[in-house]
């Protein structure tokens, strides 16, 4: 028996190892009454110290890039407790947030349409094909990208190519996002969500980002908006 629990012990150290670093959680926090911005945060805790953090972010829908003074950070002093994931932390952010979200009329109830998730533990696909059987368009999302480097000398690069099918047959293509710009220390990219704003026309794609420090690997999310 002693020697199958020290068997037990050793394992669970090893994956500690092996999945040593920490994953974020991304959270829709809404858009402005007409589709123009969109508020969304991660959160967790820092892997080493179990400090919890969270970031949020308000994003202007049309030229894809964030509002002034739109982006807030914060890790907090008290480390959570075993079982917890930092959520408190996107809580207080929030309460420190909430001039921001008046002044880009920010409805955390008006979270959009989701039309494509990507579910836990499913294979990651560098193109997506979908109908929104609302609106009857179709879409096919490329994901395109490339990396350099090893280990924390890692650095990558990304873009999406989307072509949208109206129901007339007539198709929009969009360049989204910037090819030519090496993220360092992220490893990889996926296409993790993608949301239609309220007023059905603006796009909204969440990407996970696999980031690579001493610590071991990190995820972290941003998006990437567009009007078709």
């Amino acid at each position: 028996m002693r020697t199958r629990a020290f068997l037990i012990v050793v394992f669970i150290a090893v994956c500690g190892l092996l999945f040593a670093g920490d994953f974020a959680t991304f959270q829709n926090l809404g858009f402005s009454e007409d589709s123009r911005h969109f508020m969304f945060a991660q959160y967790g805790a820092v892997e080493k110290t179990a400090l919890p953090y969270a970031e949020l972010f308000v994003v202007d829908v049309a030229t894809n890039r964030f509002v002034s003074g739109g982006v807030k950070k914060a890790t907090y002093n008290h480390p959570i407790q075993p079982g917890l994931d930092g959520q408190g932390a996107l809580f207080n952010l929030l309460t420190d947030s909430v001039d921001l979200k008046k002044r880009w009329g920010i409805n955390h109830a008006l979270t959009g349409r989701l039309v494509y998730i990507l579910l836990d533990g499913a294979e990651p696909k560098s193109q997506l094909e979908f109908r929104d059987f609302q609106d009857k368009k179709k879409y096919r999302i490329t994901l395109v990208q490339s990396a350099r480097g090893s280990g924390t000398e890692v650095s990558s690069s990304f873009h999406l190519v989307v072509t949208v099918e109206q129901t007339d047959g007539r198709f929009t293509t969009h360049t989204v996002g910037l090819p030519d710009y090496w993220r360092k220390g992220v490893r990889s990219y996926k296409i993790k969500q993608v949301l239609l704003a309220p007023d059905e026309r603006s796009v909204v794609i969440v990407v996970q980002r696999e980031e690579q420090d001493a610590t071991g690997v990190n995820i972290r999310y941003m998006v990437e908006t567009f009007k078709p």
